[in-house]
């Protein structure tokens, strides 16, 4: 078990309309309600987790154990320039066109 003792886990209108002013959101009256319920309720739940004896319990990121997906990179045949662009909407002097993204 974590020796650390729980923290209170309310959290507030004013801590909700904190957080929002720093994230840029607004919310009405009727969000800012809903959110702290929620928010609550996820602390509450996650208070509950702590209840847990989690002595001997490798610290893990992920579920279930992850391996490497990757395949080895080995070098292969490539393409050809005029295969690469055979399906190009459109090119230029052997390269991709394409619409300009900076205007100036």
């Amino acid at each position: 078990m974590s020796d650390t003792a729980p923290q209170d886990p309310h959290i507030g209108p004013d801590d909700v309309r904190h957080v929002a002013l720093l994230s840029r959101l607004e919310f009405n009256d009727g969000e800012v309600t809903r959110f702290t319920r929620e928010l609550n309720d996820i602390l509450a739940y996650v208070d509950q987790l702590q209840e847990l004896n989690t002595e001997g319990v490798e610290p893990t990121s992920h579920a279930i154990k992850q391996v490497n997906v990757f395949r080895p990179d080995t070098p292969g045949i490539s393409l050809t320039n005029d295969e690469a662009l055979a399906n190009a909407p459109d090119s230029e002097s052997g390269c991709f066109k394409t619409p300009p993204i900076i205007q100036g």
